[in-house]
């Protein structure tokens, strides 16, 4: 039945979720949480549209405040915001789609303005990012983040313990450990951000230590076969970098095969960026140390993702801008129909504009197509 069709848009079992094609929508913030950082009711209608990939993986969602960096980003830390997720998982699944929540904490990469009582962002290390926050009322500069002692790591632990519980409630079906892009997993994995002479801080075990305690307390709650991770190995983004990246990586991705872990997301080459980062090792080579399903994601079009699943370089595509002026991205796709251009000024902030508005192609354009 699928057999005339490339694989990325053939069914894949990713653990025990079906998937009905290898699409994936990524994680793309676009602050339009309400006041209580609980998902409005055009979230609901923004992931129904885009139902159709093969996964979604919602949008960074913080796992408490403390975790938060941005304006207008939702949790799932409250109730409300648990119930407002569930009214999305519950239209995303009526349309037939799958859909995991990513589990975000932003350590350093915060302002007082956002953090509980005005306090300074945490991290590993008391070292300042060259980056500017984004609050309620504009960018701010990043002020130096206070240093989490250790006996504070492990109620960030039971925090992400909490959200995942709180994931599973709002009917999603998995979760995505955010350790990428210079948030706080990432900080603790990588040596420009984490100084720490404690058994959190210098080789690459102890730097990998926390987050593999997150990874373990998440899966405790989903169990492996329904837990993704996100990493980012060479990307520059949020001021974070390690002076030697291709053994932590290695190191750190077969600590996360040996758990069973669903799937492996890439950021290959640099977040928005070059596929190809001067002087950086080739990130697609991890697919080989990782024994479950290997998510591409970064500039991939249409042509590049067919061949990259057809050679087995990768298992899984995902897309981000172009699903946020597509919401039948995989259907444009398969048909090789022109794609929408997205409107840059309405990607953070606002309301339905540029959020729910794109149309789908119409009738006439897809049989034009066929």
């Amino acid at each position: 039945m699928h057999d005339n069709l490339p694989k990325l848009f053939q069914p894949i079992d990713l653990g025990p979720t079906s998937l009905s094609n290898r699409i994936v929508m990524a994680p793309l913030t676009r602050s339009r949480a309400d006041e209580n950082d609980a998902p409005r009711e055009m979230h609901v209608e923004y992931y129904r549209q885009r139902a159709t990939a093969g996964l979604i993986i919602a949008e960074a969602t913080q796992i408490t405040q403390q975790g938060k960096g941005y304006a207008f980003t939702p949790g799932i830390h409250s109730d409300l915001q648990v119930e407002r997720w569930q009214k999305v998982t519950d239209a995303v699944h009526e349309a037939g789609g799958k859909m995991f929540l990513q589990l975000w904490h932003v350590g350093r990469i915060s302002h007082p303005d956002l953090q509980p009582n005005g306090g300074l962002p945490v991290a590993p290390s008391a070292v300042k990012p060259d980056v500017k926050a984004f609050t309620e009322t504009g960018f701010k500069d990043i002020p130096e983040p206070r240093a989490l002692a250790a006996d504070e790591l492990p109620g960030i632990v039971e925090d992400y313990r909490r959200a995942a519980q709180n994931a599973k409630n709002a009917g999603f079906d998995g979760v995505e450990v955010h350790s990428a892009n210079g948030y706080l997993l990432d900080q603790f994995l990588r040596d420009k951000t984490n100084r720490r002479h404690d058994t959190f801080g210098g080789s690459i075990d102890n730097r990998m230590r926390f987050p593999l305690q997150v990874v373990d307390a998440v899966t405790e709650v989903w169990g492996p076969e329904h837990v993704g991770i996100r990493i980012s190995p060479v990307s520059p983004a949020n001021d974070c970098a390690d002076s030697d990246p291709e053994p932590l990586f290695r190191a750190y991705v077969r600590e996360l095969s040996e758990r069973g872990l669903a799937y492996l997301h890439v950021i290959e080459g640099a977040t928005r960026g070059p596929r190809q980062v001067e002087g950086a090792f080739d990130v697609t080579t991890l697919k080989q140390e990782f024994s479950g399903l290997y998510i591409g994601n970064n500039g991939y079009d249409r042509a590049l993702a067919i061949s990259a699943v057809e050679e087995g370089k990768t298992d899984l595509v995902a897309f981000g801008r172009p699903f946020i002026s597509n919401p039948d991205l995989v259907e444009r796709l398969k048909s090789n129909a022109p794609l929408a251009e997205w409107d840059e000024t309405t990607f953070y902030g606002g309301g339905e504009h540029g959020y729910t508005d794109y149309p789908p192609l119409s009738a006439g354009a897809r049989a034009a197509q066929a």
